[in-house]
């Protein structure tokens, strides 16, 4: 008789086994859908699902876990700022392109989850704020390499330009429920382009 493959041996899952990926998966859904204020530390446990015990030896407290999601989303390449290190597209292409509509588009635009979660905890002082502007302050010096790249002779101010007119379109669309409202904001940003890199008459 014929052993069975190894893939096929059935070994008992360790308690606990995976947990870490249920919580966070159960967390940026509920975030995504209801807000982080608004999601009880319970109500994850129960979604992921796990015992309190185990989702406080993971996260020992629900600002962990909120950074923890914000740093997963922004290791995911589905944040607004993502194309802008696409290799295999041109500097102005990967600018204009922070104006496209996001992947699902069927699903309720959502906006920028930095700019969120940085709403929900005001403070400047609070760890998710903090996260939240480091990650902002990195889309700002993307776009500056960027336009740079392109030969701006003040590259930082345009750059301030483009992530503002960026994260204002995202959240239009969040509140408007209109997923490509950044088509408005990226005619404003190839006008913005354009004007910034012509040479000037002499």
């Amino acid at each position: 008789m014929t052993a069975a493959p190894e893939t096929e041996v059935h070994v008992p899952a360790r308690p606990g086994r995976g947990a870490r990926e249920r919580i966070l998966a159960a967390a940026t859904r509920l975030f995504a859908d209801q807000g982080i204020t608004a999601t009880g530390m319970e109500q994850i446990a129960e979604a992921a699902p796990v015992s309190k015990r185990t989702l406080y030896a993971h996260f020992r407290t629900k600002s962990d876990l909120v950074i923890a999601y914000l740093r997963a989303l922004a290791g995911s390449g589905n944040t607004l700022e993502s194309v802008l290190t696409r290799a295999d597209l041109d500097p102005r292409e990967r600018i204009l392109r922070l104006f496209d509509p996001p992947a699902a588009a069927a699903a309720p635009a959502r906006g920028c989850p930095f700019i969120g979660a940085a709403a929900e905890f005001p403070d400047p002082l609070s760890p998710i704020h903090a996260y939240a502007r480091e990650r902002k302050l990195l889309m700002a010096h993307l776009v500056t390499t960027l336009v740079a790249e392109l030969g701006c002779a003040e590259p930082a101010a345009l750059a301030e330009q483009l992530v503002t007119l960026a994260d204002g379109a995202a959240s239009r669309a969040m509140v408007l429920n209109e997923a490509d409202y950044g088509r408005h904001a990226r005619a404003a940003a190839e006008t913005i382009l354009a004007h910034a890199l012509t040479p000037p008459l002499r």
